[in-house]
């Protein structure tokens, strides 16, 4: 259940939802020494979208100006080959081309090629840390309230992660990594577990234990959701569909690129 998102659960965030609306751009005609003035005064940017009348044409960083005359036109120095996002792209998508680019922002363009906003690497940390919250993890208990008739608990503590039974069978390569990167600073956000009468449900958190495991970390913070007598949950049921018994049995698969991610060409 990895999907306690932004908008309750089932409801993935959306690019849109993190996005800097506000975005400082530059125009083709501007001059190599003009944009390199800016970066030089600026202190958060190392590059911007280059825009005509809104319309994207290209990106300038400062490695394009290292070994530019200043007397040239942006347009003959900045990257036309972009990789951008939508607006209505799932975050953890766009946090996927992040991480497999390399590239720290993604232009934000709406379906004309205009520019409406940009999406970060720290956005995105940003987003997952947001993510699991009590009110959220509450409507998940009275969710399983209401359907198994039960009263249920809520508690914050660690858990030993060799003792929780998955119940998602797949992770992706490229998410597990933002998750060793969220973890090794300190950045990420409880786990969410169930514990039914003893057996615990690793909820939602798959990504993270998984880099728990890969940096040696043995317990993780988690808000624990108690059943003090066993209830026959469906997430349960898939584990067992899926013989899923330990975080060993997660399997962890790479991730074709989103159809909404698009390589852009020079844009006439």
């Amino acid at each position: 259940m990895e999907d306690i998102g932004a908008g309750g659960p089932g409801e993935k965030p959306r690019v849109e939802d993190y996005m800097t609306r506000e975005v400082a751009t530059v125009s083709p005609d501007q001059t190599v020494e003009q944009v390199a003035l800016r970066m030089a005064e600026s202190e958060e940017h190392s590059g911007f979208p280059v825009c005509e009348r809104r319309h994207v044409e290209g990106f300038v960083s400062a490695r394009d100006l290292l070994l530019a005359e200043d007397h040239e036109p942006i347009f003959k120095v900045m990257t036309t080959d972009l990789i951008v996002a939508h607006p209505r792209m799932k975050l953890v998508d766009a946090a996927r081309v992040i991480l497999r680019s390399g590239i720290q922002k993604l232009p934000v363009v709406d379906d004309a090629g205009h520019l409406v906003g940009i999406i970060s690497n720290a956005d995105v940390i940003r987003s997952q840390i947001e993510r699991a919250t009590p009110e959220k993890v509450g409507k998940l208990r009275r969710t399983l309230e209401n359907i198994h008739g039960v009263s249920l608990a809520e508690e914050r503590r660690e858990v030993d992660i060799g003792d929780l039974r998955p119940t998602q069978g797949k992770v992706y390569a490229d998410e597990l990594e933002g998750r060793i990167y969220e973890l090794e600073r300190g950045l990420a956000e409880p786990l969410v577990v169930i514990d039914n009468d003893g057996e615990l449900l690793l909820a939602d958190g798959h990504h993270r234990v998984l880099a728990g495991d890969r940096t040696d970390i043995t317990r993780m913070d988690a808000y624990v959701i108690v059943v003090t007598e066993a209830i026959d949950l469906g997430m349960r049921k898939t584990a067992e569909e899926e013989g899923l018994r330990s975080i060993e049995d997660i399997e962890i698969v790479d991730y074709a690129r989103h159809p909404l991610v698009e390589t852009i060409e020079r844009l006439q």
